[in-house]
């Protein structure tokens, strides 16, 4: 399957998921379903991406964005290619939030009611800074839930100490940093970073996907692995009840 919808709870008229690499038009580096336009030497990419789309429930209104590891955060409806946006956010009916991986963390937000979702893009650098508080802020609902997509694994996501450093007074920093195999370097856990921050703003449901991008070449593209790669699409989006 090309695309997989997340198994986790969420109300009846809430869709969200992750595409895979299988099942597309690319070739070579970027075989075979690469969705990013930035990624310059994929002639396939828009094939992939009306693919995508036609396989979606609903078939939603997907809005890409120009991603630059920000915190910037906007509506769904009025976001563009050109600002830099690493969140967007939508009540209405149709429109897909989304975001392109290929190791980052992509965070699901959904209010329990099922009228918000929203999606953000968290490298270390848009997680340290407040990408997933600026995204929760934008709810104007109190009861949120949330799921972390396929993103690198602390197994395989070796940091310096200077990362480590920026998350020094985080809960779990030392569960979240483990010694790496050289001097001042660190196995770092993103997915546990984000899901200890969500729980201190007060996500008392937060999901984990516990897939790796890195150790899961046939499946899904990552850039520590390969470096010229393709990217994924995670997307969540409301239907009509």
């Amino acid at each position: 399957m090309s695309f997989n919808y997340a198994p986790w709870p969420s109300p009846a008229n809430v869709f969200m998921g992750w595409s895979t690499r299988e099942s597309g038009f690319s070739r070579g580096a970027f075989a075979h379903n690469n969705v990013a336009r930035h990624v310059a030497g994929d002639v396939n990419m828009d094939l992939n991406r009306e693919l995508l789309r036609n396989r979606l429930k609903g078939q939603p209104d997907i809005r890409w964005l120009n991603q630059t590891h920000s915190t910037n955060v906007a509506l769904a409806e009025t976001a563009n290619c050109i600002d830099a946006l690493d969140a967007t956010y939508t009540r209405q009916v149709g429109t897909a939030c989304c975001v392109m991986t290929a190791d980052c963390l992509p965070v699901f937000f959904w209010s329990l009611c099922g009228s918000q979702v929203a999606v953000a893009h968290a490298g270390w650098r848009g997680l340290a800074n407040g990408v997933l508080a600026n995204t929760l802020a934008a709810f104007t609902q109190s009861e949120v839930a949330c799921g972390i997509g396929p993103a690198i694994s602390q197994a395989h996501f070796e940091v310096g100490d200077d990362v480590r450093e920026v998350f020094a007074g985080w809960p779990g920093v030392d569960t979240n940093f483990l010694p790496g195999n050289q001097p001042d370097k660190y196995w770092c856990n993103l997915a546990g970073l984000a899901s200890a921050q969500l729980r201190g703003l007060g996500v008392s449901q937060v999901y984990l996907s516990d897939i790796c991008t890195y150790a899961n070449a046939d499946r899904f593209y990552s850039f520590r692995r390969d470096g010229l790669t393709g990217r994924m699409a995670n997307l969540i989006w409301r239907v009509s009840r």
